[in-house]
């Protein structure tokens, strides 16, 4: 093989690499991809594949070009071959990248070595260097013409290289920098002898590796093929900011004289070149006689192969013959064997026709959901609208402020309420003559069997015709299978009777003489049509459709479906109409007559003030008993036994006023919204506002509170004791701006914990209390929060004192999770997602404390209780100014979870506050969760709680009594910290 290249990079005396000239739209097609392509790519992490091609961007220029890489030097370096050029240089890894796969083709240059040289075993580093430089003015830039001799196993290409009629290993030879080798085609030696020497030379030596081909001052060891050089340049001007210079100038001419001096030495023998031209004519004539010759053997295989084709086709013919002579010999058995197999085939398909009724299940459901369909009740429009008039009126009565207007809204109520009244009997009536649980049990049995069969439906066509087109291309289908069978039983029943004459014919016994002629007739005929008519009918699967059939049939099916679905939403809508009309006659008839009071209610403030009256006077005595001179311990006894007694009773009635205020909160909301307005003495408006907290039959002075003062420097905080029950009451001073927005605060939060109660996650609020200051320096009302107390059980005080394990942390986490996911379901932000708020119920049950409700969801974030150990809970957002939100509160879950999971490990803060969670040991699920927490995009708590570290955590129910497993030891809310501020 014979090529035109030029050269681009010399390795040693004997070895370069070159570029094939026709390659040049390659090169500047590859060159503007790259230039495109890498600046976006991703860089190269990991371990890199030595098989692969890579983009590198060049260290001297900064443009991309292909590599791949030959070694990896550590964690952040790599040695790169171009392997469009064939230098080599150490890269960063951020300046390896991938490239796409329309790039991944073969190199534009390629390795050669010189044939029959190799490099002395005895040469030292200065002649290695001028062998190279030597080598370099031979072939550098030059258009070379290379004849291959063989192919080393790392792809070098063994070649004779000749430089306008020099030939250039003859020229290294005489110059001294190789020497012939005695095996050519066997290079193993002398590259051993290269790496020894290239190894001396890097140990003493810094060579220049780029080799580009835009570059105006070249270097010794830069300078890419000439005819490349604006070809690629022009592709690269792009990204290139401009020319660098790899060696002086004066290098560059010391280099030139050196080589046109050794050229000078070059002379021509002309005797060895008239032995080659006699030798290349001998060469000619060998190859064009051995062309002949193998003409010749190929016509000769030609004509032996048509030989051999004619004997096959000849033995061919003949197997047919004998296999045709023979099947004669059998061919009515054969004849009447298929038949009597297509016959039984036929009967088993009709009898599985028959039984499938073909159509008839999706027939039979057309028919229930229109025929059988059940209609609305005559009076459910009737009973619809009155009741739209009454609810009006109700609203009305509800939103009015008016004391003169009040009457006039409850007699038009009323009025309404008589007219609905018949409605309902009316509907009550109607709906009890319909079967409406037996037609909804028949749609769903009817929906399920659909659904095996047909799979789920889908949006189905409004219009009517859709049954009709079904019914239409049925009756068809059927007709059709009955036509063909028709032509089957004809042609079977004249089969047999040719049986009948031909039996007659060959019964001896038999008298009746007939045409032998006649009664055969045309039996292969016969047999014929009898064969195609059983196919016919084989071939016609009632079970089989096209693609129009089967529209026909899936629009029918989805109509079905859609009635189906519609007929059940009446249902519904009949049933739920009924239940409530059922539910309004019943209180109708309770109330008909009469109107609800409040005299329960007031009987129960009455008692409940004699007994606060007969413990505000028994805690007189004690006062004036242990001031007494004449104190007795008996006495004393006594008094406390009373007192707690009073408690006892004043809290029993307590509870008979919020089970009388819950009956009076259902009958406002449903039947009797006036209530609130005949009787405003009751406060029955406050307690549905307050979502049923708040209570002023309790008040804080008659509680056996304990105060707090070393947790409750700036607002009143005590303890106590409510049957068996320890609480907190928590003291906020409001006025009467911020009364209301207070108790909106406290009952949203209530609300949402009542939706699951135990189950949400969330602290307990029990009572809302209004009571006057006990402190000259406060003018302003307090009022009192009672929540349950657990002491101890704060995260941070279990920190501190004996931490939890990571299953631990894991099971009272998914409690939190769960309790934030309440929250934010109820569109609440807690904002103040801290230590000292979040409690571990016996170490194993999570649930998230309250806040301060006099402040907005912004004012608690920026409180400084925000922290925990060294790790800030404040978003990186939050810090930026925007306002609290449910993922600044999963910010701050994802840092109690890193606090409780890295214990006593060190660990880092990035520039936006967030940990740095990879440098920490921890499990790889929790670390996996983490990372999504800490990130912009967070999960929400629905997500968390399906996260894969919940999954093998089972929530266990945990209902302790507090104090029952602590000692005091810190306040469980922010109450510690935020009165501190």
């Amino acid at each position: 093989q014979v090529e035109d290249v030029m050269g681009c990079h010399v390795e040693d005396a004997v070895t370069f690499w070159a570029q094939n000239v026709s390659r040049c739209n390659d090169l500047l097609k590859l060159s503007c991809a790259l230039a495109e392509a890498c600046p976006r790519a991703n860089a190269v992490f990991g371990k890199p594949d030595f098989s692969k091609i890579y983009g590198g961007c060049f260290s001297e220029d900064r443009c991309w070009y292909r590599c791949m890489v030959q070694q990896v030097i550590n964690n952040e370096k790599c040695r790169v071959l171009y392997i469009d050029y064939g230098n080599s240089e150490v890269l960063n890894r951020s300046d390896i990248v991938e490239i796409p796969p329309n790039l991944q083709c073969p190199s534009v240059a390629k390795k050669y070595r010189l044939w029959g040289l190799q490099i002395p075993t005895d040469q030292n580093l200065n002649m290695f260097d001028q062998g190279k430089k030597f080598l370099s003015s031979l072939v550098f830039e030059k258009e070379i013409k290379i004849r291959h001799k063989a192919k080393h196993e790392d792809g070098t290409v063994i070649a004779q290289a000749e430089y306008e009629k020099i030939d250039i290993g003859e020229e290294v030879a005489k110059a001294g920098f190789a020497e012939k080798c005695t095996s050519p085609g066997n290079t193993k030696d002398a590259e051993e002898r290269k790496v020894d020497v290239m190894q001396n030379q890097h140990q003493k030596i810094k060579v220049s590796v780029p080799l580009w081909v835009n570059r105006p001052d070249r270097a010794l060891y830069s300078i890419p093929g000439g005819r490349f050089d604006q070809v690629a340049a022009s592709a690269r001007n792009q990204n290139s900011t401009g020319n660098h210079t790899f060696a002086p100038k004066e290098k560059m001419l010391a280099f030139t004289s050196v080589a046109d001096t050794s050229l000078a030495r070059i002379r021509p023998d002309q005797k060895l070149s008239e032995e080659k031209e006699v030798l290349r004519r001998e060469n000619v004539n060998l190859l064009q006689r051995q062309k002949e010759l193998e003409l010749k053997v190929q016509q000769l295989k030609h004509e032996l192969q048509v030989c051999g084709n004619v004997k096959r086709v000849l033995l061919s013919s003949l197997k047919t013959a004998e296999s045709f002579e023979e099947t004669l010999h059998t061919y009515i058995g054969m004849k009447m064997r298929s038949l009597a197999a297509k016959v039984k085939a036929l009967k088993d398909v009709r009898h599985t026709n028959k039984n499938s009724r073909f159509g008839e299940q999706l027939s039979q459901a057309i028919k229930v959901v229109t025929e059988e369909c059940l209609t609305v009740p005559c009076s459910l429009e009737k009973l619809q609208k009155i009741w739209t008039e009454y609810n009006l009126a109700q609203e009305r009565i509800q939103l009015c402020r008016n004391v003169d207007e009040r009457d006039e809204l409850i007699t038009k109520r009323d009025e309404v309420q008589q007219n609905l009244y018949s409605a309902v009997e009316e509907l009550i009536l109607e709906v009890d003559q319909l079967p409406l649980s037996e037609r909804s049990r028949t749609l769903q049995e009817l929906s399920v069997s659909l659904e095996m069969v047909y799979g789920q439906g889908s949006e189905a066509d409004d219009s009517e015709e859709v049954f009709q087109h079904f019914f239409k291309w049925k009756s068809v289908k059927m007709e059709k299978l009955i036509c063909v069978r028709n032509d089957t039983d004809t042609a079977l029943q004249i089969l047999a009777d040719w049986f009948s004459g031909i039996l007659k014919c060959f019964d001896l016994m038999s008298e009746a003489s007939s045409d032998l002629e006649e009664v055969v007739g045309n039996a292969d005929e016969i047999l014929k049509k009898v064969e195609l008519a059983i196919c016919e009918e084989l071939d016609t699967d009632l079970n089989e459709h096209d693609e129009a059939e089967k529209g026909i049939i899936v629009s029918a099916y989805n109509k079905v479906i859609h009635n189906i679905r519609q007929e059940q939403s009446m249902i519904t809508v009949i049933q739920s109409r009924y239940l409530a009309s059922v539910e309004f006659k019943q209180q109708a008839e309770k109330w008909l007559n009469r109107r609800p009071d409040i005299n329960n209610l007031l009987s129960i403030k009455k008692t409940m003030k004699s007994l606060k009256a007969q413990l505000r006077w028994k805690l007189v005595e004690k006062n004036n008993l242990e001031e007494s001179d004449d104190y007795s311990e008996f006495e004393m006894t006594g008094i406390k036994e009373e007192i707690a007694d009073l408690r006892n009773r004043v809290l029993k009635e307590i509870c008979k006023e919020q089970e009388e205020y819950e009956k009076l909160t259902y009958l406002v909301q449903k039947w009797f919204p006036e209530l609130p307005l005949l009787y405003p003495e009751a406060g029955i408006l406050n307690y549905m506002n307050s979502g049923g907290l708040l209570t002023r039959s309790l008040e804080r002075d008659l509680l056996d509170a304990e105060p707090m003062k070393e947790l409750s420097t700036k607002r009143p905080l005590v303890c106590s004791e409510i049957q068996g029950q320890k609480v907190l009451l928590k003291g906020y001073s409001v006025d009467v701006s911020s009364e209301a927005k207070v108790i909106e605060r406290v009952a949203k939060y209530h609300r949402a914990w009542d939706q699951q109660k135990e189950k949400s996650g969330l602290l307990q609020l029990l009572f809302l209390l209004f009571c006057k200051a006990r402190f000259k320096l406060m003018s302003d009302p307090l009022v009192y929060l009672m929540v349950p107390y657990y002491p101890g059980a704060s995260l941070g005080a279990l920190q501190a004192d004996t931490p939890l394990t990571l299953e631990e942390a894991l099971k009272v986490m998914k409690g939190v999770a769960q309790g934030l996911q309440t929250l934010h379901g109820a569109n609440i932000v807690h904002g103040s997602l801290h230590g000292n708020n979040v409690f571990a119920l016996n170490r194993k049950q999570g649930i998230v404390g309250d806040f301060d409700f006099t402040k907005s969801e912004e004012q608690r974030a920026a409180a400084n209780t925000m922290v925990v150990s060294t790790l800030s809970l404040v978003s990186p957002e939050l810090k930026m100014g925007q306002p609290a939100s449910p993922a600044s509160d999963m910010y701050a879950y994802g840092c109690l979870l890193f606090w409780l999971c890295v214990q006593n490990q060190e660990f880092g803060i990035k520039e936006d506050g967030t940990p740095e969670v990879d440098v920490v040991v921890m499990d790889d699920k929790v670390k996996s969760l983490l990372l999504n927490l800490f990130c912009c995009n967070r999960l929400t708590a629905e997500q968390v709680l399906r996260d894969d570290c919940f999954l093998v955590v089972d929530a266990i129910p945990v209902s302790p009594q507090p104090g029952e497993e602590y000692e005091p030891r810190e306040v469980h809310d922010s109450e510690k910290t935020d009165e501190k501020k």
